[in-house]
């Protein structure tokens, strides 16, 4: 399964107690689709002065309207609970990155002095280059790496911050050597990328970092290699072969007993996966196969396997980072009350990106503002913007059960 940008994760600054009560702020118009002109401001629109007003891109029309909507409600439910601050400009980006672009483009004539949005990754590429040029800062709702960039932040929790995370404990419950078997995709190598970083700050380098193809002979010459099955086993596998060739008692004996020694453990003891679905299912039995499965090797996965039909539910011990989900209960509790059902990942963003442009609008939505040392408290947890355009989170780490996944380590930012 290819992954061209990753929008399944979400996360953002949330403040407790958020109100229930009707919807009550200033809300300029929404600007179409590119192609129809943007109409002029509403009378007020610009109170305060340009600079002062939230531009909201989302999709709130075409084949991602499905997101966009409850994002609007969340940027909306966050406004209503400190009312009096600046306007929101809700502006239509239709899913394109040229309705991005003219959306935000309608937005600027207005007045605003923050993006919050887009949703993907082309969005943000496609109107980084005018928001530079106006100096608006831009909150972006991918979690695509490569989007961040000075005055561009990416919200979406990244394969970097959950693979921080997940190294981190493990090397702290003991773990020394690294390895990752990784899909041969976009989502694949930036896991690959991530895991290769975050040990380098730590003094470590990876065993080895394998990609592998689809398809179940792919996975399993993959990890058969990596693995260093054959110098390890290898040699005992023929041995038995030959004496069950033999067809006799003691040759079947001495067979048997060839078979109850354990193999020497691979080159490494904690191993880092990031399939789901299909592909994580293929490679659960080859695990044990190859002898590489608990307790000598810890198995580790991406926050993807957070969500049941991920698949990981049989890889019993493995671990993974995510954010804790009873972070969010106060979230979940005023959206449904307001808008009568659960709000899905990516309305968190939403939420926390008008949170932080509120609790940054005093100072003009500043860079010092916006990159405050303390960070923000997010509907997901806590988070903090690096002036690079990086995201720094605090993530819990769970471990999967036969239960269900248990926490094991509380949500912890990541180490200075």
């Amino acid at each position: 399964m290819r992954r061209r940008t990753f929008l399944v994760l979400s996360a953002g600054s949330a403040l407790a107690g958020c109100s229930t009560a009707a919807y009550p702020p200033t809300i300029s118009p929404s600007y179409p689709v590119p192609g129809a002109p943007a109409p002029p401001p509403m009378p007020g629109a610009a109170l305060g002065g340009r600079g002062r007003e939230v531009a909201l891109l989302a999709p709130l029309s075409g084949p991602h309207a499905d997101i966009g909507q409850p994002m609007l409600q969340a940027a909306q439910l966050a406004f209503s609970a400190a009312p009096g601050g600046p306007p929101l400009i809700p502006a239509d980006t239709g899913g394109t990155p040229q309705g991005a672009t003219s959306a935000l483009q309608g937005a600027l004539g207005s007045g605003a002095g923050i993006v919050l949005g887009p949703l993907t990754a082309a969005e943000t590429d496609a109107i980084a280059p005018l928001a530079a040029q106006a100096g608006v800062p831009v909150l972006a709702f991918t979690n695509t790496p490569t989007a961040a960039r000075p005055g561009v932040w990416t919200l979406g929790i990244t394969p970097a911050q959950q693979v921080d995370r997940v190294v981190r404990y493990a090397q702290a419950q003991g773990k020394t050597q690294f390895a990752a078997f990784l899909p041969d995709n976009e989502f694949g190598h930036a896991l690959g990328d991530a895991f290769v970083a975050s040990l380098a700050r730590s003094g470590a380098a990876p065993v080895a970092v394998r990609f592998h193809g689809t398809g179940m002979a792919a996975i399993s010459a993959g990890l058969k290699d990596l693995s260093n099955f054959e110098s390890r086993w290898g040699a005992t596998q023929a041995k038995i072969r030959q004496l069950r060739a033999q067809d006799t008692a003691e040759a079947r004996h001495q067979a048997e007993e060839l078979t109850r020694i354990p193999p020497p453990p691979p080159p490494f003891d904690a191993l880092l996966l990031g399939d789901t679905g299909e592909s994580l299912a293929e490679i659960e039995p080859l695990l044990p196969y190859y002898f590489v499965s608990p307790p000598q090797v810890q198995i580790m996965g991406p926050a993807l396997w957070a969500a049941p039909a991920s698949g990981s539910r049989q890889f019993r011990g493995a671990i993974y980072a995510a954010p804790d989900a009873s972070a969010r209960d106060a979230f979940v509790q005023a959206f449904s009350a307001r808008y009568g059902a659960p709000p899905p990942g990516p309305a968190d963003l939403a939420y926390d990106a008008a949170r932080i442009a509120q609790q940054t609008a005093p100072a003009g939505f500043s860079a010092a503002a916006l990159t405050n040392p303390a960070g923000f408290q997010g509907v997901d947890g806590w988070l903090r913007l690096m002036p690079d355009g990086r995201v720094e989170r605090a993530l819990a780490v769970f471990q999967i059960q036969e239960g269900g996944p248990q926490l094991v380590a509380p949500a912890a930012p990541p180490a200075a």
